[in-house]
């Protein structure tokens, strides 16, 4: 049985980082495409970045420059990096995995098939 575990989200002021995580058991990471959502209040759910099983990384354009996605293969975990964040990142971000899409931006723009998702974790940005 898959569990995408995610953690680290928390209140900051504009300008400030965090580290969220995200620690999967029940499949091995490296053979997924990999990827960080988020939904604000009375928003839809919004692709924030990915990793693929090649190696390929995309981002959101709002989040470029910003969020660096990664992965440790060796304790299979997700992790996405939040520098000089702003109060419109305040959301729900959620870990999520599949290993049927084979296109990252299709993986960011259409999540409506993704296999799997964990419960998420707030952020939020205070101005």
């Amino acid at each position: 049985q898959v569990h995408l575990v995610e953690s680290g989200g928390d209140s900051v002021q504009a300008g400030g980082s965090l580290r969220l995580s995200c620690r999967a058991s029940g499949l091995t990471i490296s053979s997924y495409y990999m990827g960080w959502f988020r939904e604000a209040p009375g928003k839809e759910r919004e692709g924030v970045a990915v990793f693929s099983n090649d190696g390929t990384i995309t981002y959101a354009d709002s989040v470029k420059g910003r969020f660096t996605i990664s992965q440790d293969t060796v304790k299979n975990t997700l992790y996405l990096q939040m520098n000089d964040l702003k109060p419109e990142d305040t959301a729900m971000y959620y870990c999520a995995a599949d290993d049927l899409y084979g296109d990252t931006l299709y993986f960011l723009q259409a999540p409506a098939k993704i296999q799997h998702w964990g419960q998420g974790t707030q952020v939020t940005v205070a101005s």
